[in-house]
């Protein structure tokens, strides 16, 4: 379950954050590598007497190939958001921001840069690593 988050300027009570991520791996989901094990199963203990129609085969076929598709667009969205959020990151670099420390307390800075690397982008405030995940308010700094 995940936690709401606070509008900008709001004093909702700091909440434990965590991060996004771009995949999601669970064992109850059938991967082409199973699907391609059942029709191969099939395929080598059919009833040599009475064989599966093409029709069929070709529907297993073209259900085999949408399964590829799938990963394939699942892959490339995950690339995509990659760099969406690379771009959000680097965008930040001169914004103050404020945010949860771990001790729960909110702290305020500017983003001086952003460092790539990990599972998230960190934004580097007076000297300080963040995650972007525990940014809780992004605001225009004032001009000189």
């Amino acid at each position: 379950m995940t936690n709401p988050v606070g509008g900008v300027g709001t004093s909702a009570p700091a909440a434990a954050t965590s991060t996004a991520t771009s995949s999601v791996d669970r064992a109850d989901q059938m991967g082409k590598d199973t699907f391609l094990q059942l029709l191969v199963a099939q395929m080598k203990y059919q009833d040599p007497s009475n064989p599966t129609s093409t029709t069929e085969f070709m529907s297993q076929t073209a259900t085999f190939t949408q399964v590829e598709k799938l990963e394939e667009i699942a892959t490339q969205n995950a690339a995509l958001l990659s760099l969406q959020r690379s771009l959000s990151a680097g965008a930040l670099v001169g914004h103050a921001v404020s945010w949860t420390a771990e001790d729960g307390s909110t702290r305020t800075g500017t983003v001086s840069s952003v460092r790539f690397g990990g599972d998230e982008p960190q934004a580097v405030v007076d000297g300080q690593e963040v995650p972007l995940g525990r940014l809780t308010e992004i605001s225009v700094p004032a001009s000189s």
